[in-house]
């Protein structure tokens, strides 16, 4: 049996993953995307089920205002006691000299929920896990952020003891307890006792194409006492730009029951356009940052190193004592909305789906128009993961606008500043209603139809939309009976929708493409949008 990289498409960045008896679990960042802290369990590193999310209510995370990519970074899922330990980070600031933030604690005994909490850390950095030692005590370690100018901003790990009488941190005892390397940007960091060592492993060079992941250990927890491997970096593809996985680094060690070692990283899977270089630009990772699963091995001195080296590979060979797992056979999603709750492939933007949004069940979802698709406040959307790099998104909707104020349709978006969207509005020369395509790039907004914009019949009630996905470029088709398409004369570059393409002018780029659908209505009374069912359904294409 082989583990096929990556093990989860789509944006699932910055993988804490454990083992707990047979099992496996991994916790993945969901930054701005609510619910908070996606979970998957294993049995054989193979297939991964979906679990409920962590942070389902308000009370554990509340993101209204914040900054796109801010949010949840990296949490550590770990467990010890009898009970699962989440550290999890809510950024506030995402760009500039500040990096605020707050770290939480939350716990369970069942990892689907209900979770405890939030108990309130520190702010001193993100990127902080537990690290429970095997005398009792128990430790945060943490990135530390410096927003001095004349500074490095990532100024080392730090280690704090935790007391669990009082479940707070002992701010007396931190140290620093590595500086890292002259690649700088040290960051991600798990602790880990093996063999009576202290194990670091931590993420440098950024979540770009220079990612990498480094191995540091000491004998003791004293101040500065890490020495890094000689063999650094464990894991990266700065230098391997032909690999099939790109960008790995960020990621958490695991141990199986018979003693094989795995690491799971995050990792990008980058196309060109065929005018393009293939190693500048490296290309554009639509799904986002995915998570890998490589194997891992022990040298005579003692140093872990990657199996097929430091770059890794896309196939490799499962754990001998892995129970395989049945898991879906397809990630498609065909939603009529009966349920009266979203499934949980939906996801909103920083608050939870309530009343104000709009509701579902009975066939339909309505959704109350709100602020625009670059609302940081109030929005109503809902949005799935790309998932692959061809597919095709399709959905009906009943909207009866009389401003050109409202509009709704199906969006395919990155963040606020980087989106598109095929949509029925209303134009007031011609005083009726219309279909138009439009894009917000780098938060300069294009309408592509203006006056050629589809009329929408007199006495048609429901559009159908689609929107077909093929990798390099994508375009929107509409329907007003559901079997006779008709393509919009637009096609979309979706490198606008990647990592790759936003951090050329924005700090913000830590996400990935999402399908959805979404109504607007700045004029403010509300109008109401009905959709009577949403569908994916991927193609073979790249990464088959």
């Amino acid at each position: 049996m082989k583990i096929s990289n990556p093990v989860l498409t789509g944006f699932y960045a910055d993988p804490s993953m454990i083992r707990v008896g047979d099992t496996y679990y991994i916790a993945n960042s969901t930054f701005e995307w609510f619910p908070g802290v996606q979970l998957h369990e294993s049995k054989d590193m193979v297939h991964w089920n979906p679990l409920p999310a962590a942070l389902n209510t308000t009370e554990l995370l509340d993101m209204r205002g914040n900054s796109a990519s801010g949010g949840i970074w990296a949490p550590d899922l770990s467990y010890a006691d009898g009970k699962f330990w989440l550290i999890y980070t809510d950024v506030k600031v995402v760009n500039g000299a500040f990096k605020d933030c707050t770290n939480y604690l939350a716990t369970t005994e069942d990892i689907h929920g209900p979770w405890s909490g939030p108990i309130r850390v520190n702010g001193v950095g993100f990127d902080a896990s537990l690290f429970h030692d095997d005398d009792g005590r128990k430790y945060l370690v943490q990135q530390t952020w410096d927003h001095r100018e004349y500074k490095h901003a990532f100024h080392g790990i730090t280690l704090t003891e935790f007391d669990v009488e009082t479940m707070q941190l002992k701010p007396e005892t931190a140290r620093t307890i590595w500086m890292g390397d002259d690649v700088k940007l040290v960051e991600g960091p798990h602790l880990y006792k093996i063999n009576g060592w202290y194990y670091l492993f931590a993420a440098e060079g950024g979540t770009v194409w220079t990612h990498q992941e480094v191995v540091a250990r000491s004998r003791t927890l004293d101040e500065l006492s890490f020495e890094a491997s000689p063999t650094n970096p464990f894991i990266t593809n700065f230098d391997t730009p032909r690999s099939y996985l790109q960008k790995q680094g960020h990621g958490a060690l695991v141990d199986t029951p018979s003693g094989e070692w795995y690491y799971a990283s995050l990792c990008g899977r980058p196309w060109h356009h065929e005018t393009e270089s293939f190693t500048d630009p490296r290309g554009w990772c639509t799904l986002g940052r995915e998570t890998a699963i490589q194997k891992v091995e022990w040298d005579e001195d003692g140093w872990p190193y990657i199996v097929g080296g430091h770059g890794g590979e896309r196939y490799v060979e499962a754990p001998k004592d892995a129970i395989e797992t049945v898991a879906p056979e397809t990630r498609d999603q065909h939603d009529e909305f009966e349920s009266d709750t979203l499934d949980p492939r939906w996801n909103t933007l920083r608050v939870p789906f309530d009343e104000k949004m709009g509701s579902v069940g009975g066939g339909s979802l309505r959704l109350i128009g709100q602020g625009s698709l670059c609302n940081l406040f109030d929005l109503s959307l809902v949005a799935r993961r790309w998932q692959a790099f061809d597919f095709d998104a399709e959905t009906c909707v009943e909207f009866d606008p009389k401003t050109y104020q409202a509009m709704a349709g199906l969006t395919n978006y990155y963040n606020d500043q980087h989106w598109s969207w095929a949509f029925v509005t209303y134009d007031e020369d011609c005083k009726c209603r219309v279909i138009e395509v439009a894009q917000n790039d780098r938060n300069n907004y294009t309408s592509f139809l203006r006056e050629n914009a589809v009329v929408v019949p007199e006495g048609v009630e429901r559009v159908w939309l689609r929107a077909k996905v093929r990798t390099q470029w994508y375009t929107y088709e509409y329907s007003f009976d559901g079997q006779t398409w008709t393509e919009l004369p637009v096609k979309l570059d979706a490198k606008i929708l990647s990592d790759d393409y936003v951090n050329q002018t924005y700090g913000g780029f830590f996400t990935g493409a999402f399908v959805g659908l979404a109504a607007v209505d700045y004029s403010g009374y509300g109008e109401v949008a009905t959709f009577d069912h949403f569908d994916y359904r991927e193609i073979p294409g790249m990464e088959d």
